[in-house]
């Protein structure tokens, strides 16, 4: 990922704090893009200005082909507790074993980042302070995500990045962006 995309954070960071609390008294950016758009990376930037709790959909998602039930996640475990002031908390989803393993607790924060695809869903919108849409060339995208993640995710590429185009049109997600950043 290029410096610039870190550029952003500063600006995102302040703009995130004007906005209202979506979930309860949290703040909620959704940080989406397809596979190796930049959103790990600049979601981990963001939340590092001041430091806030990031919940990564990687960790929500049971397996290759629960994108949607990883959203279902998010919305049950994460996001419905905070709006109803309460502790949240999720499991991680463990891609090795094959099943949820562990808890864990969503520190009490004004501000929290959700960094994934799925973290925009129609589902989640009540909730959210903020939706960034990360854009990038098809083929950028894929070199990074398999210089990233290399023959692991090789294999599932086109399985994941059909269950990404569905989701992404049937929720509308780029066109319900707050703001859109073009990441290569």
């Amino acid at each position: 990922m290029t410096p610039a995309v870190h550029s952003h954070a500063p600006r995102i960071s302040a703009w995130l704090r004007a906005r209202p609390a979506g979930a309860g008294r949290t703040r909620v950016l959704a940080v989406e893009g397809r596979s190796g758009s930049g959103k790990s990376t600049l979601a981990t930037a963001v939340a590092a200005e001041p430091a806030v709790p990031v919940v990564r959909m990687d960790d929500l998602y049971p397996g290759w082909d629960g994108l949607l039930s990883g959203v279902d996640a998010l919305v049950e475990w994460i996001l419905l507790p905070l709006s109803l002031n309460r502790p949240a908390r999720w499991r991680r989803y463990d891609w090795a074993d094959g099943a949820y393993a562990e808890w864990h607790e969503v520190p009490a924060t004004e501000t929290l980042v959700v960094d994934g695809t799925g973290s925009g869903a129609l589902a989640a919108a009540p909730y959210l302070s903020g939706l960034l849409w990360l854009e990038a060339a098809d083929e950028v995208r894929k070199d990074r995500a398999l210089g990233r993640d290399g023959e692991r995710y090789a294999p599932h590429w086109e399985r994941w990045a059909a269950q990404e185009e569905s989701f992404h049109t049937r929720d509308d997600v780029r066109a319900r962006a707050d703001l859109t950043i073009v990441t290569g």
